[in-house]
């Protein structure tokens, strides 16, 4: 065999679009498998589980406050034109009610959630990764997976629900601004129209939706943030692809669980 054969022989065929998303699935089925293992067992990162849920919870409020409350407004400002021709302004606080929670609520908080948390951990995990401090973490026998990754998912997942229903509380009241306004119906009549409709159902529904989402944006960031390279171009590269990845599932997730839970309903 002459020595360009043996060259040929050598060198590795490439493997191929299909073969390469194989691998990225292999890669991310194992991540998560990871984590499942890590998050449970001993010994638990209690401290640095407040922190994230501080970090990802408290300090999201103000965003989703303001978007709540403008998407409250809106929607009850955009609905009441089609509901006056039917004369059915009345039954505005129970649409906006089971829009919220049904719906807008998760799905928003999931969005903004996955611009401002996913780009966040995705940036600084990458950077960690890229400037060696995940190595070091391990030199000194610290479990860098559990400290890092662990406690970021689990207070995403623990975080969404509740940001999700404070959501859908500030998103009432912008609706309630504008009925008041409008209609001059009082806050106790509205918040009973609003929820005279809502069934338990739907608040599983919220629940399992907000819980998925939470996981998901984290766990995107994480294995973005925890794979990246090319030094500070793979850090901005970790954080834009974690956003867009992230918003990608909620869209797909969303229309899952819609399905699923609308077999209930029947």
């Amino acid at each position: 065999m002459s020595l360009e054969q043996e060259k040929t022989a050598e060198t590795p065929k490439p493997v191929g679009k299909f073969g390469n998303l194989f691998i990225t699935l292999y890669n991310v089925f194992g991540f998560i498998g990871r984590f499942f293992r890590e998050a449970f067992l001993p010994p638990y990162e209690f401290k640095e589980l407040m922190r994230q849920c501080y970090e990802i919870g408290y300090r999201s409020a103000l965003l989703i406050s303001t978007t709540g409350f403008i998407t409250g407004l809106v929607f009850t400002k955009q609905s009441r034109p089609s509901l006056s021709e039917f004369g059915a302004t009345s039954w505005l606080p129970s649409l906006v009610g089971i829009a919220l929670l049904r719906t807008l609520a998760p799905l928003l908080t999931g969005l903004i959630a996955a611009g401002k948390v996913g780009s966040s951990i995705g940036a600084e995990l990458g950077s960690m990764k890229v400037s060696e401090q995940i190595d070091a973490m391990e030199v000194s026998a610290t479990n860098p997976f559990k400290f890092l990754v662990a406690t970021r998912v689990l207070a995403a997942t623990i975080t969404m629900p509740i940001l999700t229903f404070y959501t859908a509380m500030v998103g009432m009241l912008g609706a309630l601004l504008n009925v008041s306004v409008n209609e001059g119906t009082s806050a106790t009549t509205f918040f009973q129209s609003a929820l005279e409709n809502i069934t338990y159902l739907d608040i599983i529904a919220s629940t399992v939706k907000a819980i998925i989402f939470g996981f998901t944006i984290a766990i995107v960031g994480c294995y973005q943030g925890y794979h990246s390279s090319k030094g500070t171009e793979g850090v901005g590269k970790a954080a834009n692809s974690a956003v867009v990845t992230a918003m990608f599932l909620i869209f797909v997730e969303e229309v899952v669980c819609v399905q699923i839970f609308s077999l209930f309903n029947t």
